[in-house]
């Protein structure tokens, strides 16, 4: 990936923080990873926002389903995994 220099404003005590945490080599990855993610925030607000229009608003029985469904991803996955461990064990 081409890569230029930007000049950027940031607050000293917030930088010098990320700096002393990610050491000032990382520092630049660290910021690219930060606006990525941001922008990946910004684009699903913006799905939520128009499928929102298209089909109301979230309701908390949907968010409830949801997390329960979700649960049960997180389970399965993890009774796959355990699965997975003991038949490697056994061969």
């Amino acid at each position: 990936m081409a890569t230029k220099k930007y000049t950027v404003t940031l607050p000293e005590a917030l930088a010098e923080e990320i700096r002393s945490e990610v050491g000032a080599g990382a520092f630049c990855a660290y910021v690219t990873r930060a606006i990525e993610r941001q922008r990946e925030r910004d684009r699903l607000g913006e799905l939520v926002e128009r499928l929102e229009g298209e089909y109301g608003p979230v309701t908390d029985a949907d968010l409830a389903a949801a997390e329960a469904e979700r649960r049960e991803i997180e389970r399965w996955f993890q009774e796959h995994e355990a699965s997975v461990a003991s038949h490697r064990k056994a061969a």
